[in-house]
């Protein structure tokens, strides 16, 4: 009977958590790995509460795991603080090498491997799509989480792009439900500029994701998004990868680990395919015309 801990970014009762673990344990089963026969999972979620990280890593850790998927950033710098030797395997991390989990993509070198979610350079598409699908926007607000250490350099990347696309980007940092409505009403009383908006991937966005949506359709904002489920969920257009495939491929990992081989040894994997996902319903209720050029290029249309 092998052990497996997961720590999820996300809550219990969201429908983008299920779907990660439902990919998880059905590729695990498909691998031979049947639970309560050769293999148990323990569950800890954590939904995006900072001091709930360290805890449940605690707790997972005592538990002693074989293995222990980690989803996000912060779930691996907890379980980094409590062990250094039961193998971890990572789901959707921007930046593993910069954030100090691995010496490099190749030979990962230590405990920790897994599954980025992007390079940074690609957020500077989210800025080139916001005026693709919204010509007049002449700024942008850019919801940020402070605490989420990717927002820096995704920043980064949109403002070497703006200038080229004639975009005035303001981030915005946000933490709560309050923090973000009183950002859509700084917006609404900007009255000097066409406004737009870019949500990049972060677990605070992903936690408070139908309040942002319907903010966004209540200021007439056009919005670009940085993962597929908040176009599904109703937001305009979203480019980004998958954040399923990598919790298939965790499992992948996972069964390695528990045959034997080294996470220092398994290589840390960048996503193959970037989704662009079009809300036509949404682009109608904002009165957007999408470009035809847009919608040939689009792997997804949602009428």
């Amino acid at each position: 009977m092998q052990r497996i801990g997961v720590l999820m970014n996300l809550a219990e009762d969201d429908p983008e958590a299920s779907a990660r673990i439902g990919t998880f344990v059905q590729r695990l089963s498909q691998l031979g790995w049947s639970k309560g026969r050769n293999f148990q999972i323990d569950y800890r979620w954590a939904a995006g509460k900072s001091e709930q990280f360290g805890k449940y890593a605690g707790e997972l850790v005592a538990l002693a795991p074989n293995v222990v998927l980690a989803s996000g950033y912060q779930s691996v710098v907890a379980l980094r603080q409590e062990t250094r030797t039961i193998p971890v395997v990572f789901a959707n991390v921007m930046d593993p090498v910069g954030s100090g989990f691995v010496s490099s993509l190749a030979r990962p070198g230590g405990n920790v491997t897994g599954f980025s979610l992007a390079e940074f350079g690609g957020s500077g598409k989210w800025v080139e799509l916001l005026r693709e699908i919204a010509p007049r926007a002449t700024r942008a607000g850019v919801l940020r989480d402070p605490l989420n250490p990717a927002s820096l350099s995704q920043l980064a990347a949109m403002q070497s792009v703006s200038p080229l696309v004639g975009i005035e980007l303001t981030p915005v940092d946000v933490q709560d439900g309050q923090e973000i409505e009183h950002a859509f009403e700084a917006f609404a009383r900007e009255q000097t500029a066409v406004f737009g908006l870019i949500v990049p991937p972060s677990p605070m966005a992903a936690l408070h994701r139908n309040l942002i949506i319907r903010l966004a359709a209540q200021h007439r904002l056009p919005a670009v998004y940085g993962l597929r489920f908040y176009a599904v969920a109703g937001g305009l257009i979203s480019y980004g990868g998958s954040t399923t495939t990598p919790y298939q491929l965790a499992a992948e990992y996972v069964d390695r680990i528990l045959k034997g081989e080294q996470p220092a040894n398994l290589p840390v994997q960048e996503p193959t395919k970037l989704e662009l996902v079009i809300n036509l319903k949404t682009a109608k209720a904002l009165g957007l015309n999408v470009p035809p050029s847009l919608l040939t290029r689009a792997d997804e249309v949602i009428e």
